[in-house]
Protein backbone atom coordinates (compact mmCIF):
# COMPACT_ATOMS: atom_id res chain seq x y z
CA UNK A 1 0.00 0.00 0.00
CA UNK A 2 1.22 3.63 -0.85
CA UNK A 3 0.66 5.42 2.12
CA UNK A 4 3.74 8.50 3.17
CA UNK A 5 3.69 9.46 7.11
CA UNK A 6 6.21 12.43 7.02
CA UNK A 7 7.44 11.20 10.79
CA UNK A 8 8.66 7.63 9.30
CA UNK A 9 9.80 9.33 5.75
CA UNK A 10 11.75 12.09 8.91
CA UNK A 11 12.89 9.21 10.86
CA UNK A 12 14.22 6.68 7.68
CA UNK A 13 15.76 10.22 6.32
CA UNK A 14 17.72 11.42 9.32
CA UNK A 15 19.12 8.00 10.03
CA UNK A 16 20.05 7.59 6.41
CA UNK A 17 21.76 11.01 6.60
CA UNK A 18 23.70 9.78 9.27
CA UNK A 19 24.97 6.63 8.26
CA UNK A 20 25.64 8.12 4.98
CA UNK A 21 27.56 10.76 6.60
CA UNK A 22 28.21 13.19 3.34
CA UNK A 23 29.46 16.44 4.60
CA UNK A 24 31.66 13.94 6.77
CA UNK A 25 33.07 12.65 3.55
CA UNK A 26 33.53 15.86 1.95
CA UNK A 27 36.87 15.85 2.81
CA UNK A 28 37.94 12.49 0.90
CA UNK A 29 35.57 13.40 -1.78
CA UNK A 30 38.17 16.85 -2.29
CA UNK A 31 41.11 14.86 -1.60
CA UNK A 32 39.81 12.61 -4.37
CA UNK A 33 38.97 15.43 -6.73
CA UNK A 34 42.92 17.04 -6.49
CA UNK A 35 44.13 13.16 -7.46
CA UNK A 36 42.31 13.33 -10.89
CA UNK A 37 39.01 11.87 -9.82
CA UNK A 38 36.54 13.58 -12.21
CA UNK A 39 33.80 14.19 -9.78
CA UNK A 40 30.12 13.81 -11.63
CA UNK A 41 27.53 15.59 -9.00
CA UNK A 42 24.42 14.28 -10.87
CA UNK A 43 25.96 10.52 -11.93
CA UNK A 44 27.26 10.33 -8.41
CA UNK A 45 24.06 11.05 -7.12
CA UNK A 46 21.76 9.01 -9.28
CA UNK A 47 23.73 5.77 -9.02
CA UNK A 48 23.73 6.40 -5.55
CA UNK A 49 19.91 6.30 -5.38
CA UNK A 50 19.96 3.55 -7.91
CA UNK A 51 22.16 1.77 -5.53
CA UNK A 52 20.00 1.89 -2.57
CA UNK A 53 16.48 1.22 -4.19
CA UNK A 54 18.26 -2.04 -5.55
CA UNK A 55 19.37 -3.00 -2.47
CA UNK A 56 16.28 -2.28 -0.75
CA UNK A 57 14.39 -4.63 -2.93
CA UNK A 58 17.16 -7.34 -3.76
CA UNK A 59 19.94 -7.27 -0.80
CA UNK A 60 19.17 -10.02 0.46
CA UNK A 61 18.78 -11.86 -2.52
CA UNK A 62 21.72 -10.29 -4.48
CA UNK A 63 23.75 -11.98 -1.38
CA UNK A 64 22.34 -14.55 -1.05
CA UNK A 65 23.12 -15.13 -4.69
CA UNK A 66 26.33 -14.57 -4.07
CA UNK A 67 27.13 -16.70 -1.20
CA UNK A 68 26.96 -13.80 1.35
CA UNK A 69 25.94 -12.97 4.47
CA UNK A 70 25.22 -9.33 5.39
CA UNK A 71 28.16 -9.59 7.94
CA UNK A 72 30.67 -10.11 5.41
CA UNK A 73 29.27 -7.46 3.29
CA UNK A 74 29.62 -5.32 6.26
CA UNK A 75 33.06 -6.53 7.27
CA UNK A 76 34.41 -5.88 3.72
CA UNK A 77 32.61 -2.51 3.58
CA UNK A 78 34.64 -1.82 7.09
CA UNK A 79 37.89 -2.81 4.99
CA UNK A 80 37.48 -0.16 2.35
CA UNK A 81 36.02 2.51 4.76
CA UNK A 82 39.42 1.94 6.85
CA UNK A 83 41.65 1.91 4.01
CA UNK A 84 40.17 5.30 2.90
CA UNK A 85 40.70 6.68 6.34
CA UNK A 86 44.29 5.77 6.04
CA UNK A 87 44.79 7.44 3.14
CA UNK A 88 43.62 10.81 4.87
CA UNK A 89 45.47 10.61 7.82
CA UNK A 90 49.27 9.16 6.16
CA UNK A 91 48.62 11.41 2.81
CA UNK A 92 48.85 7.66 0.93
CA UNK A 93 47.01 6.35 -1.89
CA UNK A 94 45.40 3.15 -2.35
CA UNK A 95 43.36 3.81 -4.58
CA UNK A 96 44.85 4.31 -7.68
CA UNK A 97 43.52 7.23 -10.64
CA UNK A 98 43.09 5.55 -13.91
CA UNK A 99 43.27 8.46 -16.28
CA UNK A 100 41.31 6.12 -18.93
CA UNK A 101 38.71 5.38 -16.34
CA UNK A 102 37.19 8.47 -17.20
CA UNK A 103 34.19 9.67 -14.50
CA UNK A 104 34.11 5.45 -12.56
CA UNK A 105 35.83 7.34 -9.63
CA UNK A 106 32.84 9.19 -8.97
CA UNK A 107 30.94 6.08 -8.74
CA UNK A 108 33.60 3.82 -7.06
CA UNK A 109 35.03 4.70 -4.81
CA UNK A 110 32.95 7.54 -4.08
CA UNK A 111 29.05 6.46 -4.59
CA UNK A 112 30.00 3.05 -3.31
CA UNK A 113 31.36 2.77 -0.54
CA UNK A 114 32.36 5.85 0.85
CA UNK A 115 28.77 7.21 0.58
CA UNK A 116 26.83 4.34 -0.06
CA UNK A 117 28.21 1.54 1.83
CA UNK A 118 27.68 -2.32 3.61
CA UNK A 119 26.74 0.17 6.83
CA UNK A 120 23.73 1.93 4.53
CA UNK A 121 22.88 -1.10 2.28
CA UNK A 122 21.97 -2.92 5.28
CA UNK A 123 20.66 -0.75 6.88
CA UNK A 124 18.26 -0.36 4.06
CA UNK A 125 17.83 -4.07 4.07
CA UNK A 126 16.55 -4.31 8.07
CA UNK A 127 13.96 -1.04 7.69
CA UNK A 128 12.06 -3.19 5.30
CA UNK A 129 10.39 -4.69 8.33
CA UNK A 130 9.46 -1.35 10.56
CA UNK A 131 8.76 1.03 7.82
CA UNK A 132 6.79 1.22 4.73
CA UNK A 133 8.53 0.97 1.65
CA UNK A 134 7.05 4.22 -0.20
CA UNK A 135 8.52 6.12 2.97
CA UNK A 136 11.78 4.76 2.34
CA UNK A 137 11.84 5.38 -1.14
CA UNK A 138 10.99 8.84 -0.03
CA UNK A 139 13.55 9.37 2.47
CA UNK A 140 16.53 7.69 -0.27
CA UNK A 141 15.51 10.30 -3.07
CA UNK A 142 15.79 13.11 -0.06
CA UNK A 143 19.21 11.51 0.66
CA UNK A 144 20.07 11.39 -3.19
CA UNK A 145 19.04 15.29 -3.33
CA UNK A 146 21.40 16.36 -0.41
CA UNK A 147 24.37 13.84 -1.67
CA UNK A 148 23.77 15.92 -4.78
CA UNK A 149 23.64 19.53 -3.67
CA UNK A 150 26.90 18.38 -1.18
CA UNK A 151 28.93 17.27 -4.16
CA UNK A 152 27.31 20.12 -6.00
CA UNK A 153 28.99 22.56 -3.09
CA UNK A 154 32.68 20.87 -3.20
CA UNK A 155 34.29 23.96 -4.65
CA UNK A 156 32.41 26.22 -2.61
CA UNK A 157 33.25 24.26 0.57
CA UNK A 158 37.17 24.28 -0.85
CA UNK A 159 37.17 28.12 -1.11
CA UNK A 160 35.93 28.68 2.07
CA UNK A 161 37.65 26.47 4.36
CA UNK A 162 40.93 27.00 2.52
CA UNK A 163 44.25 24.47 2.10
CA UNK A 164 45.38 24.64 6.00
CA UNK A 165 41.62 23.96 7.18
CA UNK A 166 40.85 21.16 4.65
CA UNK A 167 44.09 19.22 5.59
CA UNK A 168 43.05 19.57 9.31
CA UNK A 169 39.76 18.54 8.64
CA UNK A 170 40.91 15.54 6.37
CA UNK A 171 43.16 14.23 8.79
CA UNK A 172 40.47 14.66 11.46
CA UNK A 173 37.81 12.73 9.32
CA UNK A 174 40.36 10.40 8.38
CA UNK A 175 40.05 9.35 12.23
CA UNK A 176 36.94 9.09 12.29
CA UNK A 177 36.76 7.31 9.03
CA UNK A 178 38.99 5.05 10.56
CA UNK A 179 36.62 4.70 14.02
CA UNK A 180 33.43 3.84 11.60
CA UNK A 181 35.49 1.05 9.97
CA UNK A 182 36.59 -0.55 13.46
CA UNK A 183 33.30 0.35 14.93
CA UNK A 184 31.41 -1.70 11.52
CA UNK A 185 34.03 -4.62 12.11
CA UNK A 186 33.30 -5.09 15.68
CA UNK A 187 29.55 -5.45 14.93
CA UNK A 188 29.54 -7.32 12.30
CA UNK A 189 32.60 -9.94 14.04
CA UNK A 190 30.92 -13.61 13.63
Amino acid sequence: MFSLQFSEILTISLTLFAIIDVLGNVPAIINMKSRGIILQPVKTSVFAGVLMVTFLFLGDSILRLLGLDTQSFALAGSVVIFLLGLEMILGMHFFKTNPDAGDAGSLVPIAFPLLVGAGTLTVLISMRSMYATSNILAAVIINAVIIYVVLRSTGWIEDKVGKTGLHAITKFFGVIALALAIKIFLANMV
